[in-house]
């Protein structure tokens, strides 16, 4: 703005006056937000609280423009889809499944046409678990969802736990991105116990 007045007003800008540098400006993720179960009806500020999980996460990584689904679902459902692609039968907090995966399951850093936002995947969260796990855990069911949520873009993002450094790596981030929500480190009870 300042630029566009002197050229307006014709005055030369100052020698000393000193040049900002441009910022890149980072934008939110784009996060559709579908609940496939009842269970989550009465569950309150769920959706803005996944979207500042997910932009966090996308500002802490310095992330491109992105969109991504998360579904808010149940055991049986998640029970099923894990069976279907991982093969185990059973139910799990949390899936991730990327819209792009490169070579190792990396997630491909191209844009969309123009810049525009890519689908870089989905994350799916089970209630009945997600509720379970917060109860013994003895922590909020809003902190642990904010950590699932966290936990499945870094999955959409490329990031793994299936090694020890890696998970290690993983934990970092994701206690990182959570202490920017004001949500404690998740893993303290554990490490207070002895990894």
């Amino acid at each position: 703005m300042t630029a566009v007045r002197r050229r307006l007003s014709k005055q030369p800008a100052s020698a000393d006056e000193p040049r900002r540098p441009a910022r890149a400006r980072l934008r939110s993720p784009v996060v559709d937000i579908l609940i496939e179960s009842e269970l989550w009806k009465p569950q309150r500020g769920v959706r803005p609280l996944l979207r500042r999980a997910a932009a966090e996460a996308a500002a802490m990584l310095a992330a491109k423009p992105a969109e991504l689904t998360i579904v808010l679902t149940d055991n049986k459902a998640i029970r099923r889809l894990n069976r279907a692609w991982r093969g185990k039968d059973e139910a799990t907090n949390v899936l991730a499944f990327p819209a792009s995966a490169g070579p190792n399951g990396a997630q491909r850093a191209s844009a969309g046409p123009n810049g525009a936002q890519r689908h870089i995947g989905d994350i799916v969260i089970a209630y009945e678990t997600l509720a379970r796990e917060a109860a013994a855990q003895r922590k909020p069911l809003a902190h642990h969802l904010a950590h699932l949520a966290v936990h499945g873009f870094l999955h959409l993002s490329g990031h793994d736990h299936a090694n020890e450094d890696d998970a290690a790596a993983m934990e970092d981030l994701e206690i990182s991105i959570l202490a920017r929500l004001q949500i404690p480190n998740p893993y303290a009870a554990r490490d207070r116990a002895g990894r």
